[in-house]
């Protein structure tokens, strides 16, 4: 009797009626909209906290309103034609890469930009990073949304990560009503909390991204926040904190970015008026020149003059006898400028 039964029994191998796992809810609750889960289930929360940010703004009122002032100022003295932008995108640009760790000072980028030098030896990564970020802090173009400002402020390199650019735009809609300044720190800092790379990495397209945003329709394309020091891109600590930090530090950067503009323009002044003996438009297209960017080369300077090589080189070495310019590698070969201010 026995071993009729054990003859009946389901082997490992014999076919069995389809089951529902026993981990899918039952259909009585699912048909109700329940569920069988072990443990509660929590909502989605969002990364960016934006009743934090809201409130970090109002208690840093008084300190916004002076840093938009200033802005301002700034703003106008580029619409007006003081120029800079170019010069301060560099300088920006070259401070990022200190705090990035990429440590790219201004003469080697310009001879980069000038004369595709330095890339080869080591950190030559770094300085190809610090290039893209002088000429996305320099482009004008913003966009109309969110979405398409940062799409344009990472269009080149194929740096666009459709997923991330979603995230970080989905979340940023809860703050879209805030200034853009307190956008700007918001979405520095939500960027490196989404971005999954190395810090050395997602921390320098953080901090175009946040000046970018930050700028607003300024005539300046970016706001500057590290010509004077890294306060600005405090990461520790809640939206006061962190907005406290872009704030201070946008500030100094842009009184900075102030007194280097009124330098140049003071510097202009003077260029003109001792080479007023000079004949010909290459002088006067040089000095332009010279006053755009920190660091000038030669192919530099004919891409901006028109002039040949040799009409160049003259006019430089006239510059720097009636100490107008100083030239700043030392070397006989690949040399770069800059005003004496």
């Amino acid at each position: 009797m026995q071993d009729d039964d054990a003859l009946t029994l389901a082997g490992p191998f014999d076919p069995v009626e389809d089951q529902a796992p026993w981990f899918l809810p039952a259909e009585d609750v699912a048909e109700t909209g329940g569920t069988t889960a072990p443990l509660p289930q929590s909502d989605r929360l969002s990364l960016l906290n934006s009743a934090g940010w809201r409130e970090a703004e109002r208690q840093l009122a008084a300190d916004l309103a002076e840093l938009n002032f200033d802005r301002g100022r700034l703003s106008e003295r580029v619409a007006a034609g003081a120029g800079g932008v170019q010069r301060l995108a560099l300088a920006e640009a070259s401070s990022l890469s200190w705090w990035s760790g990429d440590r790219v000072t201004a003469d080697r980028l310009a001879l980069w930009l000038s004369y595709r030098i330095g890339a080869p030896e080591e950190g030559g990564a770094g300085l190809i990073r610090t290039a893209w970020a002088a000429r996305r802090l320099a482009s004008p173009g913003q966009g109309r949304g969110l979405a398409e400002a940062i799409a344009t402020s990472l269009s080149d390199d194929g740096r666009v990560n459709a997923g991330l650019l979603a995230d970080v735009a989905s979340e940023m809609e809860a703050v879209a009503d805030i200034s853009t300044v307190t956008q700007g720190c918001a979405l520095c800092h939500l960027w490196r909390a989404l971005d999954e790379r190395p810090e050395h990495l997602r921390g320098l397209e953080a901090a175009v991204l946040g000046a970018r945003l930050a700028a607003g329709q300024a005539a300046l394309p970016f706001l500057p926040v590290t010509l004077t020091g890294f306060s600005a891109l405090t990461a520790s600590g809640g939206p006061e904190t962190r907005l406290a930090g872009w704030i201070s530090g946008a500030h100094r950067a842009v009184l900075s970015a102030l007194m280097t503009l009124d330098r140049l323009t003071a510097w202009r002044a003077r260029a003109k008026a001792e080479t007023a003996d000079l004949q010909g438009r290459t002088p006067a297209l040089l000095i332009a020149a010279i006053a755009a960017h920190p660091m000038l080369a030669v192919p530099q300077a004919e891409a901006e003059t028109g002039a040949s090589r040799a009409a160049v080189q003259r006019n430089l070495d006239v510059l720097q006898s009636r100490g107008l310019i100083r030239e700043v590698t030392g070397h006989g070969r690949f040399r770069v400028w800059t005003a004496a201010v």
